[in-house]
C-alpha cells in the first residue's frame, strides 16, 4: 500500500502538478543560486529550531515520537565514526517555496524540508565531517489499553493510557532505501523491531504532509465551491418545534447545512419551555458550537445530560477536555459503558407544553462535528414521533443509569437487538424470494466483515434475493460466486466527500422498509458498541432516499469500482454511453435544485 502511495505521487500527481506550473525540485536540480538561497534560509528559519542528539555511551538512544520525521546522521568525529539523530520539527513546513526569480521552470516551485536540512547539516556539526544522513520514521501502535473492569475512574484510566501511548510498541520502521546496513542495524537494534517490519523506499516518507499543498490558492485545481442548502430559514424555536410536531425532517450532509442541527439545539437552549436536553458525543471536533450551547443550557437552569465517549480512538484527549468543561458548567456527564463504546448519535429534547411533556429527537449516521459535516456524507432525522422519541428516551436511561432495556418499539439497538433485527429482515427477504414473491436488499455501509451477516446474505442470494451493497471500505464478502453469491453486487465509491452514511433498504413484500443509522456490518458494531438503526416512516422521504440517494450511488459510473469474485476492484463497464454519472455531483445538483424550489 505504501509503495502504491509513493507511485501515485511520482507517476501521477507530480507530473499533473507540473502541467499546471507547480514544481518540486530535488537536490540534483539545485542551481548555485538556489543552493545559496537555501543556505541563507536554513540559517535564518531552520537551524535555530533543530536539536542534534548524539548517540554514544554517554548519550542514550533518544526517544523517537510516533510518525515524526528524523535524519540518522553519520559523522566522522575524532577519527571515529559516530551517529546522531536530527528531528525535523512538525512546526516547520515540509514544502519550502522558492522565490519566482529562482524557479527554473516558472510558476510555483517547492523544495523539500529534509533536503534543505540534509544539504546544510554540516552547520550543526562543526569540526566534524558529515558522512551521510538518512531519513526515517516509525509508526507506533496507538491502541490505548484500558482494564475497564478494574478501573475506579474511567477518565483517569484513559488519561493514563494516553500518556503511555507515546511509548507504544513499534508497528513499522520506514527508511530510505539508501541507508547503509550498519545504520539500519543500529536502528533495528535500538527500536527492537523485527526485520519484517522494516519498510524501505526510494521515494518520500510521510505523505500525510501533502495536505499542506491544498493551501495553495489555485481554485481551478480544486473542486468548485458550494453552499450547503439551509433546512430552516428561521431561528424561531416555537416554529421549529411546531413543524416537527407535524412532520419529520431529514438532513443530508454536506449537501445540507449542519446549521440545522445547531438550530435545533439552539432552539432548545433559548426556549423557556424546554426543561431537559440529553446528547451523545463521540467525535466532537475543535471549537464545537454544540458544547457552547450545552454549557449555555446548563447556565440557564435546564437539566442537561451528556454522554461523552472517552474511548473514541484518537479523539480521547479532545473528549476528556470537553467532558471536563461540561462538568465544570454543571452538566451531568457520563463517560460511556464498561466494555462498550457508545457510537450512536442521539439528541433528545424534553419540552413542557400545554398538553403535557413532549419530546423531540435528532438521530444521525454521523458525528456531531461541524467540520466533518462539510466533507462526510451523513444523514440525520429530526422527529417528534412518539415511538421513536420514547425509544430514544429509554436508550438514554440505559446509557446513564442501570436500565436493562432489551425491547425497543422502533429502534434496532446494538448490542441487544440490532443483530437479530437485521437477521430477521434479511431472512424475511429470503423467505419471500423462496416463495416466488418480490424481494430485494440494498445496503450502504462503510465495511462488511461480520461472518454471520455475510453468511445470511449468501443464503439470501441463494434463495433468489437481488442484493446491492455499497461498501466504501473493507468488504470480506465475495460477490459473483456461482451457487453462493451470484445475485450480489458490491461497489465502492471514493470521491470528493467521504462516504459515511449507512442505509439499509428491504423490499418487504412490496411495502419497503428503510433504516438509517450509525452501524456497519462488523462484529465490533453489532456486538461491542452501542449503535442505533432507526426507521424512516414518511413514504415520500423513504422514496427519495431509495430512488434519489441510493439510486445515484447504484448508477455512479465515474467513481464507482465493482468488487469481483477474486477480490479485485474494477471500473463498471456496464454503464450506458454518454457522460459518466458522479453520484456526489448529482446529489449536489439535486439538493441545490430542491433549495431553489423552496425559495
Amino acid at each position: 500500500m505504501l509503495a502504491k502511495q509513493a507511485a501515485c505521487w511520482t507517476q501521477a500527481l507530480r507530473p499533473k502538478l507540473a502541467e499546471h506550473r507547480i514544481h518540486f525540485l530535488d537536490p540534483a536540480d539545485y542551481t548555485p543560486a538556489i543552493t545559496q538561497h537555501l543556505q541563507t534560509y536554513f540559517t535564518r528559519e531552520i537551524w535555530p529550531v533543530l536539536t542534534p542528539l548524539a548517540f554514544d555511551p554517554g548519550h542514550p538512544f533518544p526517544y523517537i515520537s510516533n510518525l515524526s520525521k528524523n535524519l540518522a546522521v553519520v559523522v566522522k568525529h575524532g577519527g571515529r565514526t559516530k551517529f546522531a539523530r536530527v528531528k525535523l520539527p512538525d512546526m516547520l513546513p515540509r514544502f519550502i517555496t522558492l522565490p519566482p526569480a529562482l524557479s527554473p521552470h516558472g510558476g510555483t516551485t517547492f523544495v523539500f524540508l529534509e533536503d534543505v536540512v540534509r544539504t546544510n547539516l554540516q552547520a550543526l556539526f562543526p569540526g566534524t565531517t558529515v558522512k551521510g544522513a538518512y531519513l526515517f520514521r516509525i509508526v507506533r501502535d496507538a491502541d490505548v489499553v484500558i482494564q475497564e473492569d478494574e478501573a475506579d475512574d474511567l477518565l483517569e484510566s484513559i488519561d493514563a493510557g494516553l500518556r503511555q501511548r507515546r511509548h507504544g510498541a513499534l508497528s513499522m520502521l520506514q527508511v530510505e532505501s539508501g541507508v547503509p546496513r550498519r545504520v539500519l542495524d543500529i536502528l533495528i537494534e535500538n527500536f527492537e523491531i523485527e526485520e519484517e517490519n522494516v519498510f524501505r523506499t526510494k521515494q518520500r516518507l510521510g505523505f500525510g504532509d501533502w495536505m499542506q499543498l491544498t493551501g495553495l490558492h489555485r481554485p481551478e485545481l480544486k473542486f468548485p465551491p458550494f453552499v450547503p442548502a439551509q433546512v430552516w430559514v428561521t431561528d424561531d424555536a416555537e416554529a421549529i418545534f411546531r413543524e416537527l410536531r407535524q412532520r419529520d425532517r431529514l438532513i443530508h450532509h454536506p449537501f445540507q447545512s449542519f446549521g440545522a442541527v445547531e438550530n435545533f439545539l439552539r432552539a432548545a437552549v433559548v426556549d423557556p419551555q424546554v426543561i431537559g436536553i440529553k446528547m451523545t458525543l463521540y467525535r466532537i471536533g475543535p471549537n464545537s458550537p454544540l458544547v457552547d450551547l450545552l454549557v449555555e443550557a446548563a447556565d440557564a437552569g435546564k437539566q442537561v445530560a451528556v454522554l461523552v465517549e472517552l474511548k473514541a480512538r484518537f479523539d480521547e484527549k479532545n473528549n476528556i477536555q470537553w467532558a471536563q468543561r461540561l462538568e465544570a458548567a454543571g452538566v451531568h456527564v457520563v463517560y460511556g459503558l464498561v466494555n462498550l463504546k457508545t457510537h450512536c448519535k442521539l439528541c433528545l429534547i424534553v419540552r413542557k407544553e400545554s398538553d403535557g411533556i413532549r419530546r423531540y429527537a435528532h438521530l444521525g449516521t454521523g458525528n456531531y462535528n461541524a467540520v466533518t459535516s462539510r466533507i462526510y456524507t451523513d444523514l440525520g432525522l429530526l422527529t417528534a414521533r412518539p415511538g421513536l422519541v420514547e425509544d430514544v428516551s429509554d436508550l438514554f436511561n440505559y446509557l446513564t443509569g442501570y436500565s436493562n432495556q432489551h425491547q425497543y418499539r422502533e429502534l434496532l439497538v446494538a448490542p441487544v437487538s440490532l443483530r437479530s433485527g437485521l437477521m430477521a429482515l434479511i431472512e424475511r427477504e429470503s423467505a419471500a424470494a423462496a416463495d416466488g414473491k418480490v424481494s430485494g436488499i440494498i445496503m450502504k455501509v462503510n465495511a462488511v466483515t461480520d461472518p454471520e451477516m455475510i453468511r445470511a446474505l449468501y443464503r439470501a442470494s441463494q434463495a433468489g434475493v437481488r442484493i446491492d451493497l455499497i461498501v466504501r471500505g473493507v468488504c470480506a464478502l465475495r460477490p459473483g460466486i456461482a451457487g453462493v453469491s451470484e445475485r450480489i453486487t458490491v461497489r465502492s465509491i471514493v470521491g470528493r466527500f467521504l462516504e459515511h452514511s449507512r442505509l439499509f433498504w428491504f423490499r418487504n413484500g412490496g411495502e419497503p422498509r428503510l433504516y438509517l443509522g450509525s452501524a456497519d456490518l462488523m462484529e465490533r458494531n453489532l456486538d461491542r458498541r452501542v449503535e442505533v438503526l432507526f426507521p424512516i416512516h414518511e413514504s415520500r422521504m423513504a422514496e427519495e432516499l431509495r430512488s434519489i440517494v441510493l439510486g445515484a450511488y447504484l448508477r455512479d459510473a465515474r467513481r464507482a469500482r465493482l468488487l469481483s469474485a477474486d477480490g479485485t476492484y474494477k471500473k463498471d463497464t456496464s454503464a450506458p454511453e454518454g457522460p459518466e454519472l458522479d453520484a456526489q455531483d448529482l446529489l449536489l445538483e439535486w439538493h441545490a435544485a430542491e433549495a431553489r424550489a423552496r425559495e
